[in-house]
């Protein structure tokens, strides 16, 4: 059974999941991942979500407010034995969820080129690709998308 925790950077399972995530992006992509690690840092996120399978964190995703009207989607994980098995959707629901509890009305995000699965996923949810924005505009690996919510 799946269950899912609203959290902070606090958070052990959190922070234990954002480094396999960090050491998944080092696999996947060194280069843009050593370029995007600078605004990538979880002391300034206020808002993250843990999904438990039975006492076992699973998957993590954050928010981070972009602008007054705007979030960033952030950190999104699932790890690779538990993907397939729809638990980055639950995550993405709960975060657009919680955007919306606290007053946004967008959400935005960023990943690479060389996840195509995390690119279908965002999709499917109804986000649109949009220009690079912020610290990505000059990254040619950096796929950004939108979603009004």
């Amino acid at each position: 059974m799946l269950t899912v925790e609203r959290t902070n950077s606090d958070n052990k399972d959190f922070q234990k999941l954002v480094r396999q995530l960090d050491d998944y992006l080092d696999r996947i992509d060194k280069t843009a991942h050593c370029v995007c690690e600078p605004f990538n840092k979880i002391e300034t996120i206020k808002h993250s979500i843990v999904v438990y399978r039975e006492n076992e964190a699973v998957g993590c995703g954050a928010i981070r407010e972009y602008s007054p009207d705007t979030t960033e989607i952030k950190r999104m994980f699932v790890l690779e034995k538990e993907r397939r098995k729809g638990i980055a959707s639950i995550l993405l629901d709960e975060l657009e969820k919680w955007a919306k509890e606290l007053g946004f009305k967008k959400c935005i995000l960023e990943t690479g080129e060389k996840l195509p699965e995390a690119i279908r996923l965002y999709q499917m949810k109804g986000y649109s690709k949009i220009a690079n924005y912020g610290q990505y505009e000059c990254l040619g690996s950096s796929v950004c998308f939108a979603k009004d919510i």
